[in-house]
């Protein structure tokens, strides 16, 4: 398509980050349109479409890719129906944002990265948005720099108010470390290579059968190590922060966030109640950068092979929940040249 056109956008599952991606492209960002909604629920992908001008709605995602409007594919449905999609606008050869996860486990992702590399080009940029962080940003900048000598060590906190009725122990890594897993692999530019869980004194608010506080400690390539305190019943709002120690001094961000105030006898700022609120600019930044390239022909962003090792690693953690202590390692297959 020409650089100056404007990109005509699938949106792929219209749940709560399909819906908020929807508002994103049109009235958010620039460049972009959407052009086409699908999802399983019938009446809701038509309430969304009819709110869109130009926007047909689908119960077939593929369908959707084949609209003669649509462009591009933004996959925000839930992560078991991924593959599929993935696959479908591989077959239409679409440029594609997907959200975490690439896929729930290693095989699966480690076939949507053998089907891309048969395409001969990256398409999926994954939508790890803490790369598009202003805080994060000015860490890895820091980082790359060589400011404070080699990295050594990072310390990653993760902590949420509070978690919705099912919620798993197996979850904690699949939808909140993992999280913690792409940063670490990120900054360092490093792949973890092993993952140990140490289960402190649970809260007495985490429901039955979920232990909660957890510490998830990282080896990496390199030798160095992480460790991430995981608390998602704080109950007070959602913390995110990452401290690294280097060498020669330590960066750390996450301490503030927004205005701190002085008055009525109190000081401090807020909390943000949750991920979308805290991380709503990075959001915005990573499909604004998306669209940005998807305009110029070209792919940038997290890959097929970082969603893959993310998938890898979460695999190793809960294999590591389930033994208290105990190092695991990650397998990880190689890497291949399209990702390197």
């Amino acid at each position: 398509m020409s650089q100056h056109a404007t990109l005509g956008v699938a949106v792929i599952g219209t749940g709560r980050m399909g819906a908020d991606h929807v508002r994103r492209i049109n009235h958010v960002i620039s460049g972009a349109r959407v052009a086409a909604v699908a999802d399983i629920d019938a009446d809701r992908v038509k309430r969304i479409a009819d709110g869109v001008e130009g926007c047909t709605p689908y119960t077939d995602p593929a369908a959707a890719m084949a609209d003669p409007g649509v462009d591009a594919v933004l996959i925000a449905s839930p992560g078991a129906a991924h593959e599929d999609a993935l696959l479908a606008a591989f077959a239409h050869d679409l440029p594609v944002l997907c959200e975490k996860p690439l896929t729930p486990d290693p095989a699966s992702a480690l076939r949507v990265l053998q089907a891309e590399q048969q395409l001969g080009h990256r398409r999926v940029q994954v939508g790890f948005m803490r790369r598009y962080d202003a805080d994060y940003l000015k860490l890895k900048s820091l980082l790359d720099q060589g400011a404070y000598g080699r990295p050594l060590m990072l310390h990653n906190k993760h902590r949420n108010a509070g978690t919705p009725p099912g919620f798993t122990n197996a979850m904690m890594i699949h939808d909140s470390v993992v999280h913690e897993i792409d940063v670490t692999r990120w900054l360092l530019d490093e792949e973890i290579t092993a993952v140990r869980v140490l289960r402190p004194t649970p809260t007495g608010y985490a429901p039955d059968g979920l232990s909660d506080p957890q510490l998830i400690l990282f080896e990496t390539a390199a030798g160095q190590v992480v460790d991430n305190e995981l608390f998602v019943n704080c109950g007070f709002g959602y913390q995110v922060g990452c401290e690294a120690v280097c060498e020669g001094g330590t960066a750390r961000i996450g301490d503030d966030h927004g205005v701190f105030v002085n008055a009525a006898g109190k000081w401090g700022g807020s909390i943000a109640p949750g991920f979308v609120e805290r991380f709503e600019e990075a959001y915005d930044r990573q499909v604004q950068r998306w669209v940005d390239a998807t305009r110029r022909g070209e792919v940038e962003g997290p890959s097929c092979w970082d969603g893959y090792a993310a998938a890898a690693v979460c695999e190793a953690g809960v294999r590591a929940q389930a033994a208290t202590g105990e190092r695991i390692e990650v397998e990880l297959a190689e890497r291949p040249a399209l990702y390197r």
